[in-house]
C-alpha cells in the first residue's frame, strides 16, 4: 500500500467532486426523495459519477461504495467509500456545512479519509499513522477536563428513534447542554478535529457517513467508537460517538448507557 498515492489520489477525487457540486450551489437546483425518504439532487450524482470516473480509470481493482450508486465490487481487497454530499439537506438551503466524504477502508477498517467543504475551501485530510491537517496545516482536538463542560453535537434530535434519543438525552443531560449543537452532518466531525466541538453523537449512520471521519478525527488526537465504546469497522451498527478527548471516552459511555 503507497499511502502517499493513495492521499493524492483522495485528494483529486475531492477536487473533482467540488467541481460538479459549485455549480448548483444555491442555484434553486431540485431534488428527489429515495426510498429512505432523504433528498437527492442533481449535484450528489454528479459528484459521485465524477469520482467513480477517476477510481475506473486509475484503481479498476478497488471496490467502490458510494451513497448514491452503491458498489462495484472489486478483487483487491481496498475498497473507496465515497458520500458526494453528506449533508444535502443543508447544501439545498445553501448552508456551507455539508462535505464530501472520501474514504478508503482495507479489511473493513477505515485507513484514509477526507472531509472536503467545496464552497468554503475547506479541507481535512487524515491517514493511518500520520497527523490530520486542515488545509495543509495540523489539525487538533482540543482537551475537555469535565464532561459537564463538552459542547455535544448532533445532526437532529428526528434522527433517533424513542430508545436512541433517550439515550442521547440521557448524554446530553451530563454535558454542557446549553450550548448543545444541532444540524451539521460531516462538519460537525471536521470541527471537532479542529478543537472546536468536544463530542458527537449519532445513530443510524451507514459506512459511507462515517468511514472518512475515523482516520480524521483520530489524526487528530481524538477517538471515534459506537456507543459502548468499540472501535467502529466495516460491520458496525451505525450508533456513533467521536470525542475529541479520549480521555472523557469513559464518562461518554456511561452518559449514553444510562440505564435505559
Amino acid at each position: 500500500m503507497n499511502l502517499d498515492a493513495d492521499i493524492a489520489l483522495a485528494l483529486r477525487l475531492a477536487d473533482a467532486a467540488g467541481e460538479a457540486i459549485r455549480p448548483h450551489f444555491r442555484s434553486g437546483v431540485e431534488s428527489e426523495r429515495k426510498g429512505d425518504a432523504s433528498p437527492v439532487t442533481i449535484a450528489d450524482r454528479a459528484a459521485e459519477e465524477a469520482m467513480r470516473r477517476i477510481l475506473k480509470a486509475e484503481v479498476p481493482r478497488d471496490t467502490v461504495i458510494g451513497e448514491e450508486f452503491g458498489a462495484t465490487a472489486g478483487s483487491s481487497g481496498r475498497s473507496w467509500v465515497l458520500d458526494p454530499i453528506d449533508g444535502t439537506c443543508s447544501f439545498l438551503v445553501g448552508r456551507p456545512i455539508f462535505g464530501t466524504l472520501i474514504a478508503l477502508v482495507v479489511e473493513g477498517w477505515p485507513v484514509l479519509g477526507v472531509i472536503d467543504q467545496p464552497i468554503l475551501g475547506e479541507r481535512w485530510v487524515g491517514s493511518t499513522g500520520r497527523p490530520t491537517t486542515f488545509n495543509g496545516q495540523l489539525a487538533r482536538t482540543r482537551a475537555c477536563r469535565e464532561l459537564g463542560d463538552a459542547t455535544l453535537a448532533t445532526t437532529g434530535p428526528h434522527y433517533f428513534d424513542d430508545h436512541d434519543g433517550a439515550h442521547f438525552m440521557g448524554l446530553a443531560a451530563k454535558t454542557d447542554h446549553k450550548r448543545m449543537v444541532m444540524g451539521g452532518d460531516c462538519y460537525n466531525y471536521a470541527l471537532l478535529a479542529s478543537g472546536h466541538i468536544d463530542v458527537v453523537c449519532e445513530a443510524g449512520l451507514k459506512l459511507h457517513d462515517w468511514a472518512a471521519l475515523v482516520p480524521v478525527v483520530e489524526g487528530a488526537g481524538g477517538t471515534m467508537c459506537d456507543w459502548n465504546g468499540d472501535p467502529l469497522h466495516a460491520g458496525s451498527t451505525g450508533h456513533v460517538l467521536a470525542l475529541g478527548d479520549p480521555a472523557r471516552l469513559e464518562d461518554v459511555v456511561a452518559a449514553i448507557a444510562c440505564d435505559h
